[in-house]
């Protein structure tokens, strides 16, 4: 199986339409009919419905197209990295972030390095544990930040300067924005958005057994899309401070949890990583500046 053809697969599962494909690859349609043809030959899979006028993706070609995308993904950054090791004016970084104010340590970071670095291109993903420690294992990625203590069997890392504060978002004619803070009792009875990720690691372990008495009304993986949820009168919204626009004219407030609750962001890495020239001086600049 051949990068190109997978790359010719990708490019008929994006269009559906083998002659739009074509062009846009600057092959003939015949050539890249042999070439799909040749790759359910060898994989024994129909991968695709033809239609009059547009091709569909059998389940199998839903398969392929997954995890084509993450081989033609390692492909490009293989190929990016050997560009660039003996290139220190310049390189490729991907990341994987969570959401967080405290990425704005790590932006200033790449901003001293861009400044010495001219020709530094970096790649962010966005998600929650889960979505790029996949991605790191893989990887995709150099670099993943996580909102939650590493597995050191896995991974090295470094802790970001502060820690994110947990509270509660509410419209500002909400009873409970009258407190100052927010307790276990407070958010008995409300309906509650954060993430699941976080609804079993960080509110789980504030609350203790009382989550059980919690309702998650619904779980989301963006801070923006719950707050417009609690905007509409739909619940209440748990997450990081400043994460929500808090603004008098949001129409929202944000108000801390009591006990207070933190959680640590790391900067974290595959053990025994080999790194690119321009990966291994950003991390040795992080150290210095974080302090681990």
């Amino acid at each position: 199986m051949e990068i190109r053809t997978l790359r010719y697969f990708l490019a008929v599962a994006r269009e559906e339409n083998m002659t739009r494909a074509a062009d846009m690859l600057h092959v003939t349609q015949p050539t890249l009919s042999k070439a799909l043809k040749a790759l359910e030959d060898e994989l024994g899979k129909k991968l695709f419905t033809r239609h009059s006028f547009s091709i569909a993706l059998t389940e199998e070609g839903v398969l392929l197209r997954d995890r084509a995308e993450d081989l033609i993904t390692m492909a490009d950054k293989i190929e990016k990295e050997f560009l660039s090791l003996d290139d220190i004016s310049g390189g490729e970084l991907y990341l994987g972030l969570a959401e967080s104010r405290q990425i704005r340590y790590l932006a200033r970071e790449i901003h001293a390095l861009k400044e010495k670095v001219p020709s530094l291109r970096y790649h962010i993903t966005s998600g929650d544990t889960e979505q790029v420690t996949e991605k790191l294992d893989k990887g995709l990625l150099d670099f993943a930040v996580l909102c939650e203590t590493p597995d050191a069997r896995k991974y090295a890392a470094i802790a970001f300067p502060e820690p994110d504060v947990w509270g509660a978002v509410m419209p500002s004619d909400s009873p409970l924005a009258q407190r100052e803070t927010i307790t276990v009792d407070d958010l008995v009875g409300q309906r509650l958005f954060t993430s699941e990720q976080s609804w079993k690691n960080d509110i789980s372990a504030w609350c203790g057994e009382r989550i059980r008495e919690l309702t998650l009304e619904g779980s989301f993986r963006l801070s923006y899309n719950a707050s417009v949820f609690v905007r509409e009168g739909l619940g209440l919204q748990l997450t990081f401070a400043h994460l929500v626009d808090t603004s008098p004219a949001s129409g929202l407030v944000f108000r801390p949890l009591y006990p207070r609750l933190e959680t640590k962001l790391y900067l974290v890495w595959n053990k025994y990583q080999a790194f690119t020239p321009v990966a291994e001086r950003f991390l040795s600049q992080v150290r210095a500046s974080f302090g681990n």
